[in-house]
């Protein structure tokens, strides 16, 4: 589970940043609808840096994909909710409203996943191993370290 979070914080760090600046291409100059598109771009980061942190089995940065997860399930539920309330209202790109509500429902269900997914991180041996075992903190430590 926590490897599919990983994935789809890649997916989405990309995909989400391109389809919605073709999205709102006509609106890109209008700096009205900054906050419009802007959130995007800011999931899209934050999905990016957690998958990157938590690479290489560095599983003890899980807290950082589960926070950009739950700044992408906080947007995407106002995105969500606010777009059924505008069904009445074409959207900017042209695409039938139903289709992009349906598409930000199911982005939606799955940022939902992929957090739960992201705090069930796999337990990092080593720090697990010292935990079990304190005994073997004196042997991590130098004797011979001044700092």
């Amino acid at each position: 589970m926590f490897q599919f979070s990983r994935w789809l914080a890649i997916v989405y760090g990309i995909a989400l940043p391109v389809l919605e600046t073709i999205r709102r291409a006509k609106q890109l100059g209008d700096w009205s609808a900054l906050s419009t598109w802007v959130d995007d771009y800011l999931i899209g980061a934050f999905l990016l840096a957690g998958a990157w942190l938590t690479s290489r089995g560095r599983h003890h940065n899980a807290r950082y994909l589960a926070a950009a997860w739950g700044f992408a399930c906080g947007i995407a539920y106002g995105s969500f909710f606010g777009q059924l309330h505008r069904l009445d209202q074409p959207d900017p790109s042209g695409v039938p409203v139903h289709w992009v509500v349906t598409i930000k429902g199911v982005g939606f269900a799955l940022a939902i996943a992929a957090l739960v997914g992201a705090l069930k991180a796999p337990a990092d041996s080593n720090s697990d191993d010292l935990l079990h075992h304190p005994e073997r903190l004196d042997e991590m430590l130098d004797a011979t370290d001044d700092a």
